[in-house]
């Protein structure tokens, strides 16, 4: 059934849709999609973000693992490189920076009808998707190939089952937001 669904283009993107809002539900429901919210994560008064991405974190942690364990997913490492990297933090940060949201907060503000997120979250998101794809072959000669790194992950890297890694950073993750709830932050 699953392989049949993987070869069925059209029900992947309706099922993406759905999950798609599922997830702006979640971020909307969380207070993640509001401006004060992203403004105060940045100037470290407000952890809210924190605290969902930590949870998020843990349960798709958790949940791919265990796919996985049974054959319901398999992993799909990347090859990177330190050139992608740097301009895709760049792009997302100068975009976070001038409108206090990222691409999924801002398709969250813009569900919840919040006209920055509408006008200046959709609209900066289609202009730098224009932006980088006209320079995309100029960027992809001289700078995103710079300093590539192998598709390995960190249990590859240290030669150990995947669980020895997955659970001391799940704990580690459930330690910090204890640390969040203690101090009210």
């Amino acid at each position: 059934m699953l392989a049949a669904l993987h070869q069925n283009k059209k029900a992947q993107v309706v099922i993406g849709l759905f999950v798609g809002i599922f997830f702006g539900f979640l971020l909307q429901k969380s207070g993640v999609t509001y401006y004060d919210v992203v403004i105060g994560q940045l100037l470290l008064t407000d952890f809210t973000v924190l605290k969902m991405m930590l949870s998020a974190v843990i349960v798709g942690m958790i949940g791919f693992h265990l796919l996985k364990r049974v054959g319901l997913a398999r992993l799909h490492a990347v090859t990177g490189s330190i050139g992608s990297n740097l301009i895709g933090g760049l792009v997302f940060g100068v975009g976070f920076a001038l409108l206090g949201y990222c691409p999924g907060t801002v398709a969250g503000g813009a569900g919840q009808g919040a006209l920055d997120a509408v006008f200046g979250g959709i609209s900066g998101i289609l202009i730098g998707s224009a932006l980088f794809a006209t320079f995309y072959s100029s960027l992809n000669a001289h700078i995103l190939k710079k300093g590539k790194f192998a598709n390995i992950t960190l249990p590859h890297l240290l030669g150990v089952n995947e669980w020895v890694v997955v659970v001391p950073a799940v704990l580690l993750s459930i330690a910090a937001l204890g640390l969040l709830e203690y101090y009210g932050v």
